[in-house]
């Protein structure tokens, strides 16, 4: 797969991911473990996509 197309994997995954979190916060019970789970995932995409950035340049 291509870098480029891999980063544009990686952020889609990232925003779904941001949405998901919304969502749950919005709901009148949240799981706080869930969103939890979902902020851990968010963030190791984060930093996936900074190394693959970095390794670009």
């Amino acid at each position: 797969m291509a870098r480029s197309a891999h980063l544009s994997e990686l952020a889609e995954k990232h925003k779904t991911l941001d949405r998901r979190i919304t969502e749950e916060l919005a709901r009148p019970a949240s799981d706080g473990a869930k969103v939890n789970k979902l902020k851990l995932q968010k963030l190791k995409l984060k930093d996936q996509i900074a190394r693959l950035e970095q390794t670009q340049h």
